[in-house]
Protein backbone atom coordinates (compact mmCIF):
# COMPACT_ATOMS: atom_id res chain seq x y z
CA UNK A 1 0.00 0.00 0.00
CA UNK A 2 0.93 3.59 -0.68
CA UNK A 3 2.92 5.41 2.19
CA UNK A 4 1.49 8.86 0.18
CA UNK A 5 -1.67 9.39 1.92
CA UNK A 6 -0.31 9.22 5.54
CA UNK A 7 -2.58 12.13 6.39
CA UNK A 8 -5.64 10.56 4.95
CA UNK A 9 -4.77 7.52 7.00
CA UNK A 10 -4.23 9.57 10.31
CA UNK A 11 -7.56 11.20 9.89
CA UNK A 12 -9.65 8.08 9.26
CA UNK A 13 -7.53 6.21 12.23
CA UNK A 14 -8.32 9.69 14.59
CA UNK A 15 -11.74 9.73 13.85
CA UNK A 16 -12.35 6.36 14.55
CA UNK A 17 -10.09 5.56 17.83
CA UNK A 18 -12.06 8.97 18.42
CA UNK A 19 -15.49 7.22 18.66
CA UNK A 20 -16.73 9.59 16.16
CA UNK A 21 -16.96 7.18 13.80
CA UNK A 22 -17.73 3.29 15.01
CA UNK A 23 -15.90 1.53 11.70
CA UNK A 24 -14.27 2.86 8.96
CA UNK A 25 -12.88 1.28 5.64
CA UNK A 26 -10.61 4.13 3.47
CA UNK A 27 -9.39 3.31 -0.36
CA UNK A 28 -7.92 5.45 -2.80
CA UNK A 29 -7.35 4.44 -6.06
CA UNK A 30 -6.39 6.39 -10.26
CA UNK A 31 -7.08 5.49 -13.73
CA UNK A 32 -4.59 2.21 -12.95
CA UNK A 33 -6.54 1.01 -9.63
CA UNK A 34 -6.18 0.87 -6.02
CA UNK A 35 -3.37 2.78 -4.47
CA UNK A 36 -4.49 2.13 -1.06
CA UNK A 37 -7.09 0.14 0.85
CA UNK A 38 -7.22 -0.01 4.86
CA UNK A 39 -9.88 -0.81 7.84
CA UNK A 40 -10.32 1.06 10.83
CA UNK A 41 -11.86 0.13 14.00
CA UNK A 42 -14.44 -2.60 15.93
CA UNK A 43 -18.15 -1.89 16.43
CA UNK A 44 -19.23 -4.02 19.12
CA UNK A 45 -17.93 -7.55 18.10
CA UNK A 46 -17.35 -6.70 14.39
CA UNK A 47 -13.98 -6.01 13.71
CA UNK A 48 -13.86 -3.80 10.06
CA UNK A 49 -12.36 -5.40 7.11
CA UNK A 50 -11.14 -4.30 3.67
CA UNK A 51 -14.13 -6.66 1.89
CA UNK A 52 -16.70 -5.35 4.68
CA UNK A 53 -20.18 -4.39 2.66
CA UNK A 54 -21.73 -0.76 4.31
CA UNK A 55 -25.05 0.73 3.43
CA UNK A 56 -24.02 3.15 1.07
CA UNK A 57 -27.80 5.85 1.12
CA UNK A 58 -27.57 8.09 -1.00
CA UNK A 59 -24.02 7.67 -2.90
CA UNK A 60 -26.48 5.00 -4.47
CA UNK A 61 -28.27 8.37 -6.70
CA UNK A 62 -24.96 8.79 -9.13
CA UNK A 63 -24.94 4.76 -9.14
CA UNK A 64 -28.86 4.42 -10.46
CA UNK A 65 -27.82 7.59 -12.68
CA UNK A 66 -24.93 5.85 -14.66
CA UNK A 67 -27.59 3.31 -14.83
CA UNK A 68 -30.04 5.17 -16.67
CA UNK A 69 -27.23 7.10 -18.73
CA UNK A 70 -26.51 3.40 -20.51
CA UNK A 71 -29.71 3.19 -21.10
CA UNK A 72 -29.42 6.79 -23.03
CA UNK A 73 -26.40 5.76 -24.99
CA UNK A 74 -28.15 2.82 -26.17
CA UNK A 75 -30.85 5.33 -27.15
CA UNK A 76 -33.66 3.53 -25.48
CA UNK A 77 -34.09 6.93 -23.78
CA UNK A 78 -33.38 10.49 -23.42
CA UNK A 79 -32.46 12.56 -20.63
CA UNK A 80 -35.51 14.90 -21.66
CA UNK A 81 -37.62 11.84 -21.81
CA UNK A 82 -41.02 12.51 -19.45
CA UNK A 83 -42.04 10.73 -16.58
CA UNK A 84 -45.21 9.63 -18.25
CA UNK A 85 -43.78 7.65 -20.78
CA UNK A 86 -43.09 4.98 -17.91
CA UNK A 87 -45.72 6.26 -15.63
CA UNK A 88 -49.20 7.43 -17.59
CA UNK A 89 -50.97 8.45 -14.95
CA UNK A 90 -48.47 10.47 -13.68
CA UNK A 91 -49.84 14.15 -13.66
CA UNK A 92 -47.45 16.29 -14.46
CA UNK A 93 -45.82 15.88 -18.47
CA UNK A 94 -43.30 18.75 -17.89
CA UNK A 95 -40.83 16.30 -15.70
CA UNK A 96 -37.82 14.28 -17.84
CA UNK A 97 -35.68 12.36 -16.74
CA UNK A 98 -32.98 15.23 -16.52
CA UNK A 99 -35.02 16.48 -13.92
CA UNK A 100 -35.64 13.64 -11.72
CA UNK A 101 -32.00 13.01 -11.85
CA UNK A 102 -30.66 16.92 -10.92
CA UNK A 103 -33.47 17.52 -8.24
CA UNK A 104 -35.24 20.15 -9.77
CA UNK A 105 -37.97 17.93 -10.96
CA UNK A 106 -40.76 19.93 -7.85
CA UNK A 107 -42.08 16.10 -6.68
CA UNK A 108 -42.85 16.50 -3.36
CA UNK A 109 -41.09 14.14 -0.76
CA UNK A 110 -42.07 11.65 1.27
CA UNK A 111 -40.79 10.41 4.86
CA UNK A 112 -40.20 6.49 4.91
CA UNK A 113 -42.01 5.12 7.44
CA UNK A 114 -42.17 1.10 8.21
CA UNK A 115 -41.04 -1.97 6.17
CA UNK A 116 -43.15 -2.81 3.15
CA UNK A 117 -45.23 -0.40 1.95
CA UNK A 118 -44.66 2.72 3.01
CA UNK A 119 -46.57 5.54 5.12
CA UNK A 120 -47.40 8.83 3.21
CA UNK A 121 -50.02 11.37 3.67
CA UNK A 122 -52.19 9.13 5.70
CA UNK A 123 -52.39 5.56 3.46
CA UNK A 124 -49.90 3.21 2.38
CA UNK A 125 -48.77 2.70 -0.60
CA UNK A 126 -45.09 1.36 -2.98
CA UNK A 127 -42.57 3.49 -4.01
CA UNK A 128 -43.76 3.48 -7.66
CA UNK A 129 -47.50 4.29 -6.47
CA UNK A 130 -46.30 6.92 -4.08
CA UNK A 131 -43.71 8.60 -7.33
CA UNK A 132 -47.12 8.65 -9.67
CA UNK A 133 -49.71 10.13 -6.99
CA UNK A 134 -46.84 12.77 -6.19
CA UNK A 135 -47.80 16.36 -6.70
CA UNK A 136 -45.75 18.94 -7.46
CA UNK A 137 -43.58 21.87 -4.80
CA UNK A 138 -42.82 24.14 -7.12
CA UNK A 139 -43.35 24.31 -10.96
CA UNK A 140 -40.14 22.11 -13.09
CA UNK A 141 -37.17 23.30 -13.28
CA UNK A 142 -37.21 26.44 -11.48
CA UNK A 143 -35.73 25.82 -8.04
CA UNK A 144 -33.82 22.90 -6.79
CA UNK A 145 -34.69 20.88 -3.79
CA UNK A 146 -33.18 17.65 -2.54
CA UNK A 147 -35.01 15.02 -3.24
CA UNK A 148 -35.00 11.20 -3.25
CA UNK A 149 -38.83 10.04 -4.27
CA UNK A 150 -37.55 11.00 -7.92
CA UNK A 151 -35.55 8.27 -8.26
CA UNK A 152 -38.09 5.49 -7.99
CA UNK A 153 -39.35 7.63 -11.26
CA UNK A 154 -35.86 7.39 -12.99
CA UNK A 155 -36.18 3.57 -12.10
CA UNK A 156 -39.68 3.51 -13.57
CA UNK A 157 -37.98 4.77 -16.89
CA UNK A 158 -35.23 2.37 -16.95
CA UNK A 159 -37.34 -0.33 -16.80
CA UNK A 160 -40.08 1.04 -19.19
CA UNK A 161 -37.50 1.49 -21.73
CA UNK A 162 -35.21 -1.61 -21.32
CA UNK A 163 -38.38 -4.26 -20.69
CA UNK A 164 -36.14 -5.09 -18.21
CA UNK A 165 -36.08 -4.69 -14.34
CA UNK A 166 -34.29 -2.04 -12.86
CA UNK A 167 -31.75 -4.29 -10.89
CA UNK A 168 -31.29 -6.18 -13.76
CA UNK A 169 -29.69 -3.24 -15.66
CA UNK A 170 -27.78 -2.77 -12.51
CA UNK A 171 -26.54 -5.61 -12.40
CA UNK A 172 -25.19 -5.37 -15.88
CA UNK A 173 -23.59 -2.20 -15.19
CA UNK A 174 -21.55 -3.49 -11.87
CA UNK A 175 -20.65 -6.58 -13.74
CA UNK A 176 -19.13 -4.44 -16.24
CA UNK A 177 -16.25 -3.25 -13.83
CA UNK A 178 -16.09 -6.01 -11.16
CA UNK A 179 -18.55 -4.71 -8.48
CA UNK A 180 -19.71 -7.80 -7.75
CA UNK A 181 -20.75 -6.47 -3.81
CA UNK A 182 -22.64 -3.62 -5.04
CA UNK A 183 -25.87 -4.71 -4.84
CA UNK A 184 -29.48 -3.77 -3.33
CA UNK A 185 -28.96 -7.38 -0.57
CA UNK A 186 -28.31 -5.25 2.85
CA UNK A 187 -28.12 -8.41 4.83
CA UNK A 188 -24.73 -8.54 5.53
CA UNK A 189 -23.73 -4.79 6.29
CA UNK A 190 -22.53 -2.90 9.25
CA UNK A 191 -25.09 -1.94 11.30
CA UNK A 192 -26.08 1.86 11.06
CA UNK A 193 -25.75 4.05 14.23
CA UNK A 194 -27.59 7.52 15.14
CA UNK A 195 -30.82 7.08 13.42
CA UNK A 196 -32.14 7.55 17.02
CA UNK A 197 -31.45 11.75 16.75
CA UNK A 198 -33.81 11.71 13.55
CA UNK A 199 -36.56 9.47 14.27
CA UNK A 200 -34.81 7.33 11.44
CA UNK A 201 -34.68 3.56 11.68
CA UNK A 202 -32.65 2.01 9.16
CA UNK A 203 -33.91 -1.78 8.99
CA UNK A 204 -37.19 -0.20 8.26
CA UNK A 205 -35.71 1.64 4.76
CA UNK A 206 -33.15 -1.18 3.59
CA UNK A 207 -35.61 -3.60 2.73
CA UNK A 208 -37.24 -0.87 0.71
CA UNK A 209 -34.49 -1.81 -1.78
CA UNK A 210 -34.73 2.54 -2.48
CA UNK A 211 -32.96 3.16 -6.02
CA UNK A 212 -32.45 6.84 -3.99
CA UNK A 213 -30.63 5.17 -1.09
CA UNK A 214 -30.77 1.27 -0.51
CA UNK A 215 -27.59 -0.26 -2.30
CA UNK A 216 -24.74 -1.48 -0.35
CA UNK A 217 -21.44 -2.04 -1.91
CA UNK A 218 -17.44 -2.64 -0.70
CA UNK A 219 -14.95 -0.05 -1.05
CA UNK A 220 -13.59 -1.97 -3.88
CA UNK A 221 -16.40 -2.06 -5.64
CA UNK A 222 -16.68 1.99 -5.56
CA UNK A 223 -12.95 1.89 -6.36
CA UNK A 224 -13.40 0.26 -9.59
CA UNK A 225 -15.89 2.65 -10.40
CA UNK A 226 -13.97 5.21 -10.05
CA UNK A 227 -11.04 3.64 -11.71
CA UNK A 228 -13.40 3.17 -14.66
CA UNK A 229 -14.52 7.01 -14.96
CA UNK A 230 -11.03 8.00 -14.29
CA UNK A 231 -9.53 6.01 -17.33
CA UNK A 232 -12.26 7.13 -19.90
CA UNK A 233 -12.56 3.44 -20.80
CA UNK A 234 -15.89 3.21 -21.46
CA UNK A 235 -16.44 -0.06 -19.53
CA UNK A 236 -19.64 2.13 -17.20
CA UNK A 237 -20.45 5.26 -19.92
CA UNK A 238 -18.39 6.78 -22.36
CA UNK A 239 -16.30 9.67 -21.77
CA UNK A 240 -18.82 12.27 -23.84
CA UNK A 241 -22.12 10.64 -21.65
CA UNK A 242 -19.66 11.34 -18.46
CA UNK A 243 -19.36 14.81 -19.53
CA UNK A 244 -23.13 15.70 -20.11
CA UNK A 245 -23.64 14.26 -16.44
CA UNK A 246 -21.07 16.35 -15.05
CA UNK A 247 -22.51 19.78 -16.68
CA UNK A 248 -24.21 21.89 -13.75
CA UNK A 249 -28.58 21.17 -14.25
CA UNK A 250 -28.62 23.53 -11.13
CA UNK A 251 -26.79 27.28 -11.57
CA UNK A 252 -28.27 30.34 -10.43
CA UNK A 253 -31.71 28.21 -9.50
CA UNK A 254 -33.12 28.79 -5.73
CA UNK A 255 -32.15 25.97 -3.54
CA UNK A 256 -34.78 25.25 -1.09
CA UNK A 257 -32.49 23.41 1.86
CA UNK A 258 -32.31 24.98 5.42
CA UNK A 259 -28.50 24.65 5.30
CA UNK A 260 -27.09 27.57 3.57
CA UNK A 261 -23.86 25.27 3.09
CA UNK A 262 -26.08 23.34 0.53
CA UNK A 263 -26.24 26.04 -2.25
CA UNK A 264 -22.46 26.09 -2.41
CA UNK A 265 -23.04 22.74 -4.63
CA UNK A 266 -24.29 22.22 -7.63
CA UNK A 267 -26.19 18.89 -9.49
CA UNK A 268 -25.55 17.71 -12.60
CA UNK A 269 -27.47 14.54 -13.54
CA UNK A 270 -27.01 12.31 -9.97
CA UNK A 271 -23.19 13.83 -9.22
CA UNK A 272 -22.86 16.13 -6.69
CA UNK A 273 -20.56 18.65 -7.76
CA UNK A 274 -19.26 21.11 -5.02
CA UNK A 275 -17.63 24.31 -4.73
CA UNK A 276 -17.82 24.86 -0.80
CA UNK A 277 -15.26 27.23 0.23
CA UNK A 278 -13.20 24.57 2.75
CA UNK A 279 -12.29 22.29 -0.57
CA UNK A 280 -9.16 23.25 -2.12
CA UNK A 281 -10.57 21.17 -4.82
CA UNK A 282 -13.40 22.45 -7.25
CA UNK A 283 -13.11 19.56 -10.08
CA UNK A 284 -14.47 16.96 -7.50
CA UNK A 285 -17.59 15.40 -8.30
CA UNK A 286 -19.46 12.63 -6.87
CA UNK A 287 -21.66 11.99 -3.34
CA UNK A 288 -21.79 11.84 0.33
CA UNK A 289 -24.20 9.11 1.81
CA UNK A 290 -26.67 10.00 4.94
CA UNK A 291 -24.19 7.38 6.74
CA UNK A 292 -21.28 9.24 5.49
CA UNK A 293 -19.62 6.86 3.35
CA UNK A 294 -18.18 9.02 0.78
CA UNK A 295 -17.58 8.58 -3.04
CA UNK A 296 -15.54 11.59 -5.01
CA UNK A 297 -13.59 11.42 -7.80
CA UNK A 298 -11.09 14.44 -8.62
CA UNK A 299 -10.09 14.99 -12.16
CA UNK A 300 -7.28 17.60 -11.50
CA UNK A 301 -5.72 15.20 -8.62
CA UNK A 302 -6.58 12.15 -11.26
CA UNK A 303 -7.84 10.00 -7.89
CA UNK A 304 -10.56 8.72 -6.55
CA UNK A 305 -11.46 8.26 -2.75
CA UNK A 306 -13.96 6.12 -0.80
CA UNK A 307 -14.61 6.27 2.58
CA UNK A 308 -17.02 3.37 4.19
CA UNK A 309 -18.36 4.17 7.56
CA UNK A 310 -21.68 4.03 9.58
CA UNK A 311 -22.94 7.06 11.89
CA UNK A 312 -25.75 9.24 10.45
CA UNK A 313 -24.99 11.85 12.97
CA UNK A 314 -21.03 12.60 12.24
CA UNK A 315 -21.13 15.78 10.77
CA UNK A 316 -23.65 17.13 13.50
CA UNK A 317 -21.29 19.57 15.06
CA UNK A 318 -21.29 17.52 18.68
CA UNK A 319 -19.64 14.97 17.04
CA UNK A 320 -17.95 16.98 14.79
CA UNK A 321 -16.59 14.65 11.41
CA UNK A 322 -15.74 16.86 8.61
CA UNK A 323 -15.40 15.22 5.10
CA UNK A 324 -13.57 18.23 3.60
CA UNK A 325 -10.82 17.96 5.90
CA UNK A 326 -10.75 14.07 4.12
CA UNK A 327 -10.66 14.90 0.27
CA UNK A 328 -8.27 17.93 0.94
CA UNK A 329 -6.28 15.43 2.26
CA UNK A 330 -6.37 12.76 -0.28
CA UNK A 331 -6.79 15.61 -3.25
CA UNK A 332 -3.29 17.10 -2.11
CA UNK A 333 -1.46 13.84 -1.99
CA UNK A 334 -0.73 14.17 1.47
Amino acid sequence: MSNRFTAAVDWTRRHVEGLRLPVAVLGIADASGVLHLEAFGTDGDRTAHVDDRFALYSVTKPLVALTAMRAVERGLLTTETPLRDALPAFAHPQVALAHLMSHTSGIADLVLEGPGPIASHGGAMTLREAVERAPLDFVTGTARRYNNLAWEGVAALIENSTGRTFEAEFADFTAAVGAEGLSFDTDDVHAVHGGERYGHTPSHLLPLRHPAAGAAARATDLLAIGTSLLACDGAIVEPTTLDAMLRPRTSGLYVIDPDPIKALEDFGLGFNLPYRPSLLDHSVFGHEGWCRSQFWVSRAAGLCVVLMTNRLDADEPDVGVRKDELLNAVFAGR
